[in-house]
C-alpha cells in the first residue's frame, strides 16, 4: 500500500468504518496512522492485515491485507527488517517461521485462537503412534510446535488440495472438527474422531478412504447454525449465502458456497445476488460491506472474534514504537515446522 495522506485517511475513516465515530476520535486515529505510517517507513517495516480486522485498521495501516495463504507468500517474500503481522499469534508464528532472520511483531500480548490451542504437540505425537506411518496435515490455525509434528499445513483455501496431494488412503487432519468435515466430503472420504471415541480407531477395512479427526472448533464459526440460513431464506429467498469451511458441515451444505476469506470476498465482488449473507467473522462483512456499498450485506452476524479483536491501530503503534510483542520459535521447532509450511505454499 502507498503511503496514505492525511485527508484521505479521514476519509476513510469517515466512510468506511461502519458507525460515526465523533470527529475527535477520527482526528485522533488519524494522528495514529500517521505515525505509523512514519515509524514503518523509518524502522523498514512491512505490516501484514488479515481479513478480519477492523476496517479503520484494515483500510489504514497494511501494506497487504488478505487470508492466511495470501500473508503467508506476503511474508515468504518480503526485503523488509520488521514483519508486523495485524492478526492472531499463530499467524505471527508462522511470519517467523518463514523468515527468522528477521524481527516479527504483534501487536497484543495475547492474541489466541481457539483452534489453536485446542490440540497440542504431544496430542500429535499420539496420533502418529496409533495410526504408525499415516501423513499429518495440520490446519495453519495452529502454533510453531504442532506444525513441527506435522508432515504438511494448509489453510482453509487449499485444504482438499493439500489432502488430495498426499496420495494416501488415510490422513491425519488437525484439529478442526468441522473444517475436517468440510474436506472429507469433499473428498469422498469417510471421518473418523479418536478423541471422541476415548480409544484408539482402526480404520472399517471395507472402507476405501479415510480422514483421522479431532474436535477442536472455531469459537466464532460454531455458533452459526442451519436455522439462521433458513430464517434469512424464508424473508429473503434470493439470498446468497457465504459461509467459511469451520462452519459446520450441515452449515456449509445449506450455504450456497463456501470458501476462504479472500475465496468470500472474490465471491461477492463477483456475484450480482441482490442480498448477500455472510457466515463469518463480523469484522470481514464490514470491510465487504465498506468496499462495495452497492451491494446488499444481510447483517445477521454478530460475532467478533475476542482474539483478533486484540489487534488495534493504537497497539500496532505501541508495537511499532516499543518494538513490542516479539515472536520468537525454538530453532529445533522452527525448522521442522518450517518445512510443514513450505510445502503448504508450494502446493498453492
Amino acid at each position: 500500500m502507498s503511503v496514505l495522506t492525511k485527508s484521505e485517511v479521514l476519509d476513510i475513516l469517515r466512510h468506511k468504518t461502519g458507525r460515526d465515530m465523533p470527529e475527535n476520535v477520527v482526528q485522533q486515529k488519524a494522528d495514529t496512522v500517521m505515525r505509523i505510517q512514519e515509524l514503518k517507513v523509518e524502522m523498514n517495516a512491512v505490516i501484514l492485515g488479515h481479513n478480519y480486522m477492523k476496517p479503520g485498521l484494515f483500510y489504514t495501516v497494511p501494506d497487504f491485507r488478505g487470508d492466511s495463504l495470501d500473508l503467508c507468500r506476503k511474508a515468504a517474500q518480503t526485503d523488509k527488517d520488521y514483519i508486523v503481522f495485524c492478526g492472531v499469534r499463530f499467524m505471527a508464528e508462522t511470519a517467523k517461521l518463514l523468515n527468522p532472520d528477521k524481527t516479527v511483531l504483534l501487536p497484543a500480548e495475547k492474541a489466541g485462537c481457539s483452534l489453536a490451542e485446542g490440540i497440542t504437540a504431544a496430542d500429535v505425537r499420539e496420533l502418529r503412534r496409533q495410526f504408525p506411518g499415516v501423513p499429518v496435515v495440520t490446519y495453519v490455525n495452529t502454533y510453531a510446535d504442532v506444525k513441527a509434528e506435522s508432515d504438511i499445513c494448509c489453510t482453509s483455501g487449499n485444504a482438499v488440495a493439500v489432502v488430495e496431494s498426499l496420495n494416501s488412503d488415510t490422513v491425519i487432519f488437525l484439529p478442526d472438527e468441522y473444517l475436517a468435515g468440510n474436506v472429507a466430503k469433499e473428498t469422498s472420504r469417510h471421518i473418523i474422531f479418536p478423541k471422541k471415541s476415548g480409544r484408539p480407531i482402526s480404520p472399517d477395512t471395507n472402507l476405501d478412504y479415510f480422514m483421522i479427526g479431532w474436535d477442536a472448533r472455531c469459537e466464532v464459526h460454531e455458533q452459526f447454525i442451519v436455522a439462521d440460513i433458513e430464517n434469512i431464506r424464508q424473508q429473503f429467498p434470493d439470498t446468497l449465502v457465504l459461509a467459511h469451511p469451520e462452519c459446520s458441515p450441515d452449515v456449509v451444505a445449506a450455504a450456497d458456497f463456501s470458501g476462504s476469506t479472500n475465496q468470500l470476498i472474490k465471491a461477492v465482488a463477483d456475484s450480482d445476488a441482490p442480498h448477500y449473507l455472510l457466515l463469518t467473522e463480523c469484522a470481514m462483512g464490514d470491510n465487504i460491506a465498506a468496499e462495495y456499498p452497492e451491494k446488499d450485506m444481510l447483517r445477521l452476524c454478530s460475532v467478533r472474534c475476542p482474539h483478533m479483536n486484540e489487534i488495534t491501530l493504537e497497539e500496532t503503534l505501541l508495537a511499532l514504537e516499543n518494538k513490542q510483542y516479539v515472536i520468537d520459535v525454538p530453532v529445533d521447532i522452527a525448522e521442522r515446522a518450517r518445512r510443514a509450511v513450505n510445502r503448504m505454499i508450494a502446493i498453492g
